[in-house]
């Protein structure tokens, strides 16, 4: 076990544009973040670039970038990253697709013409989700096609003997008539139609909607992908990890890496999340066995992808004052001594509502080494730090100082 200790805090889709409402700033740049400013007066602080060229900027490149595996090598799919998470059983032959559960428009039209709404049908529990996909399973569950339950909206779907293809992300076309972003294979598109037929009616959906919530009426197929192998975070790095997380996919990577993954209750990825619990689910684990500890906040990204610039400041703010605040007071308190990492793992934009490739700023303080500056934590000062990693799953090496 090291004598130090190591954290990483990962503010999910963080990063962004210059929006006018806020003035010109983004929104880590207006939200106020009196912590992660001070932090880094005494930091390192840079640019990362935590997708490699020509892959998709998606959380589970990031994340893996981030976390030291370099996604050219290691990824092999989202959804089974998502499948190890949960305990599925895959097989090398199989096939893992992320099922959400989003909400469509409802119109008098064929199901080829309706709209895209939400991609997490209102941010629904994964009990009230967990109802509906029971119901999609009696009717479409078999041999060759077998759903599992995830967490929120987040769901998944074994294929037997699958193909991998290409498949649309559902939250990269909101707003949109979903036609042209349907599968091609026929047995899925099949199951989307009827999963619409099944939810749009159900007495759940019809009460969320009677509450004023979104219903959750149908089943979207992304992220298809073989069964990953990922190295041990511990034998590579010499350091006993742990995640926490409410997403499935981070926890996904951390089975994937053999490391330990923190149980939170409350924790469910949306802007009002158990924060102080993941927190303190943190600080046990460094008191602990653990020496390194990556603390996943889901709530930037979804209020990016909600286009709400509003709770995108929100959650940022919440991030600073409810997790790098009292992480922080705790750990020094303790008198370890530890490096500590922030950082988005990519941005999600408020003008685009989706991921983009673009580098994103970091912030590395060491409680043993404080540096001597003058610049806030945000895209604009980090850029004008002159420092900068091009390649994301190299970062970890400054942390790890090798």
């Amino acid at each position: 076990m090291s004598n130090k200790k190591y954290v990483i805090v990962l503010g999910d889709g963080m990063a962004d544009e210059p929006i006018e409402q806020l003035g010109g700033k983004t929104p880590l740049e207006y939200a106020s973040t009196p912590t992660l400013d001070k932090l880094s007066k005494v930091s390192e602080v840079g640019m990362v670039h935590t997708i490699p060229e020509g892959m998709s900027p998606g959380s589970d490149t990031a994340n893996l970038s981030v976390l030291g595996y370099d996604p050219k090598i290691y990824y092999s799919g989202r959804s089974p990253l998502e499948a190890l998470s949960i305990g599925v059983p895959m097989k090398d032959t199989d096939i893992a697709l992320r099922c959400n559960i989003v909400t469509i428009s409802e119109e008098d039209v064929p199901f080829e013409e309706q709209t895209i709404i939400d991609h997490s049908s209102g941010e629904i529990s994964t009990e009230d989700c967990a109802v509906l996909l029971e119901a999609v399973k009696e009717e479409l569950q078999n041999e060759t096609y077998q759903f599992y339950v995830g967490t929120s909206y987040r769901h998944c779907l074994i294929w037997d003997k699958g193909e991998v293809m290409k498949l649309s992300q559902p939250h990269d076309v909101l707003g949109q008539v979903i036609g042209q972003y349907l599968p091609t294979d026929e047995h899925l598109l099949y199951m989307m139609k009827k999963s619409y037929e099944i939810l749009k009616d159900h007495p759940l959906n019809i009460e969320r909607k009677k509450q004023g919530l979104r219903p959750a009426n149908c089943c979207w197929f992304w992220g298809a992908g073989t069964k990953p192998t990922l190295s041990s975070f511990e034998e590579k790095n010499g350091l006993k990890g742990m995640m926490v997380s409410a997403v499935d996919l981070l926890k996904g990577i951390a089975v994937g890496a053999g490391m330990g993954v923190a149980k939170v209750e409350g924790a469910n990825g949306g802007l009002h999340t158990n924060y102080e619990g993941k927190v303190q689910a943190a600080i046990d684990a460094l008191k602990g066995e653990y020496d390194f500890v990556y603390i996943h906040v889901e709530a930037p990204d979804e209020m990016g992808h909600q286009g709400s610039v509003e709770k995108k400041v929100q959650a940022i703010e919440y991030l600073d004052s409810r997790v790098i605040a009292p992480l922080t007071k705790a750990l020094d308190e303790s008198a370890m001594q530890y490096r500590l990492l922030v950082l988005p793992d990519h941005p999600t934009p408020i003008r685009i509502r989706t991921h983009s490739a673009d580098s994103v700023p970091y912030l590395l303080y060491d409680s043993g080494d404080l540096k001597s500056g003058e610049r806030n934590y945000n895209e604009k000062e980090a850029r004008e730090s002159g420092n900068s990693c091009e390649k994301g799953h190299t970062l970890i090496d400054k942390l790890f100082e090798k």
